[in-house]
């Protein structure tokens, strides 16, 4: 299947590989129909998707069995008036259904919007009426039903609402009522016939078609709508192969839900395309050692995940559970401490391989399979794009030096993956990409090996007394003393100072906040790094407030800290 769109698959070294490697896109490349349904006719009998849950329920589908329901559910869509163009937005953590759902909207041609279970009435309300949703496909879960039921009679482009397993007795809210407004796409969906044409002339996707869009937020503002068109699967060949290096016909997992564009990354586009397997643990909370039993049940050969969750994992006995079939750890979400690198390792034998992007890209920067890893480097980049660092005169950074992270030479050729802007917001995109050029607004430096490290977003690093500090270095060298289980650290205004340094700590169980503990952490901090950086404000807190991807909200510690001060 890669031959098809890669004139050379195999690299003899990293400097071969970001110089050679070339991505051929089709004028009319279709994820469902080029990659799902051409492996079902190749081997009707091959393997693509693996799903379990918490109440032992487990299912197994190969690229045939998602060709045909995918049919069925296109055909489905269409019924109710769904077509080409048409904006769906879909709400289904880890469900299988999700799949399949994906992959009937890309063979129809209709806009996906991947959507977090945490979305409240005001968040749905919004989303559906920026980008004019004209469907809302939900998992049955009493939260969700009622926020988006809330959000239904302000939503005037939604025809209609679609409920996914509305009736099964194993469901986690059996019992719980549904109005008759929702339509049921299990029982309706596997009615309808499991052959689906490849639409032709007017109907019929263009690569430069719109595919899908990532509502993703930013430190200000309303969320952003992240525009991906067709090609965007390919991009992420990268990610999958070179990178997170799946295997054909063997078990892939990412720690995603299906809201979030890290779900696009590990556990649909770049690992089918490969042939890779793709295994679903559809968690309903994260339970370290639950996660680790599947880890070790299911021998994946494959693993990515957010830093936060080693850190969880390795609160846990690791050594007793078996991992060694898994060849490859990587992680990404956030930069990894270096704590956490020597500790996995020394545990596993394996390193972990941390790599960088957004939702507006594939991998950009990372530890691929021919480069050694350094603890807390994010690697290099990747070869469809050109990177360059520049300082707060549009100047390109020299080794050593910190800069804007961003990327080049766009007019020339876009890279495959990279987002074409944002949906419905010119102006948006115009302060991002301006003359072939995408800041990131992400800000690091890179060594004189060419490995970058990453500092922070430009809105987390901290401005004290003339220094800039950035909050990763700092968080590393906490995560260093025996005492702290994770955290955050950000700015909090001094007058004196411009800002001052504040960490957010988590404790490990057995020790308890005290004004002499936090001395220790901060001289601790001083030992590690520069003295100026150590934290002037410490405060300790049961969990930190996070994204269901795990991510740390920075943000919404400044925000607090803000309204504190009031």
């Amino acid at each position: 299947m890669l031959e098809k769109y890669l004139p050379r698959t195999e690299f003899a070294s990293y400097e071969d590989f970001k110089q050679n490697y070339k991505v051929i896109v089709p004028d009319n490349f279709n994820f469902g129909f080029d990659i799902v349904d051409a492996w079902a006719e190749q081997d009707k009998d091959m393997p693509a998707l693996v799903w379990c849950d918490d109440l032992q329920n487990e299912m197994h589908f190969t690229f045939a069995d998602i060709k045909k329901l995918s049919n069925r559910a296109a055909n489905y869509f269409i019924s109710l008036g769904i077509k080409k163009g048409s904006t769906v937005l879909v709400i289904l953590r880890r469900r299988w259904e999700y799949w399949i759902i994906a992959v009937a909207l890309h063979k129809i041609g209709a806009v996906l919007i991947p959507a977090s279970l945490q979305l409240t009435k005001k968040d749905i309300t919004y989303r559906a009426n920026a980008a004019d949703v004209q469907a809302i496909i939900c998992l049955n879960d009493d939260f969700v039903i009622a926020q988006t039921e809330g959000a239904f009679p302000d939503c005037p482009t939604v025809k209609n609402l679609i409920l996914v397993n509305r009736d099964n007795n194993t469901d986690r809210n059996k019992g719980s009522t549904v109005s008759e407004i929702w339509k049921d796409f299990s029982e309706e969906a596997f009615k309808c016939s499991d052959v689906f044409k490849r639409p032709a002339g007017k109907e019929a996707t263009k690569t430069t078609d719109t595919m899908l869009l990532y509502f993703t937020s930013g430190t200000t503002g309303m969320p952003k709508m992240v525009h991906h068109d067709y090609s965007y699967p390919l991009g992420h060949i990268v990610t999958a192969k070179y990178w997170q290096c799946v295997e054909k016909g063997k078990l892939h997992m990412s720690v995603s839900d299906s809201g979030w564009a890290k779900f696009g990354w590990g556990k649909i586009y770049g690992q089918w395309i490969c042939g890779a397997v793709i295994f679903a643990y559809d968690m309903e909370k994260f339970i370290p050692a639950n996660l680790l039993k599947m880890m070790e049940k299911y021998r994946l050969t494959t693993f990515c995940a957010p830093p936060t969750m080693f850190r969880f994992m390795l609160q846990e006995d690791v050594k007793q559970y078996d991992l060694s079939s898994i060849k490859r750890f990587c992680i990404a979400g956030e930069p990894l401490n270096p704590e956490i690198f020597r500790k996995w390792k020394e545990i596993t034998g394996k390193p972990l391989t941390e790599g960088f992007g957004q939702s507006e890209s594939s991998v950009m920067i990372a530890n691929f399979k021919w480069i050694e890893p350094k603890p807390g480097s994010m690697g290099k980049p990747a070869p469809l794009y050109d990177i360059q660092l520049i300082n707060a005169d549009g100047i390109a950074c020299e080794d050593g030096e910190e800069g804007e992270i961003t990327v080049r030479n766009m007019e020339s050729e876009h890279p495959v993956g990279l987002f074409l802007g944002y949906y419905k917001d010119t102006e948006l995109t115009k302060q991002h990409i301006q003359n072939g050029v995408y800041n990131l607004k992400d800000v690091a430096w890179r060594d004189n090996q060419g490995y970058y490290w990453f500092v922070g977003r430009h809105d987390d690093v901290i401005k004290c007394s003339g220094y800039r500090i950035g909050p990763f270095e700092v968080e590393s060298a906490l995560l260093e003393h025996e005492a702290v289980v994770e955290c955050a650290v950000t700015a909090v205004p001094d007058q004196l100072r411009g800002q001052i340094v504040k960490a957010t700590v988590v404790l490990k169980k057995g020790y308890t906040p005290s004004a002499e503990l936090i001395k220790e952490l901060q001289n601790h901090v001083k030992k590690v790094t520069a003295p100026y950086k150590y934290p002037r404000i410490i405060e300790f807190t049961e969990e930190l407030p996070k994204t269901i991807g795990g991510k740390i909200k920075r943000g919404e510690i400044r925000n607090s800290d803000k309204e504190g001060s009031k």
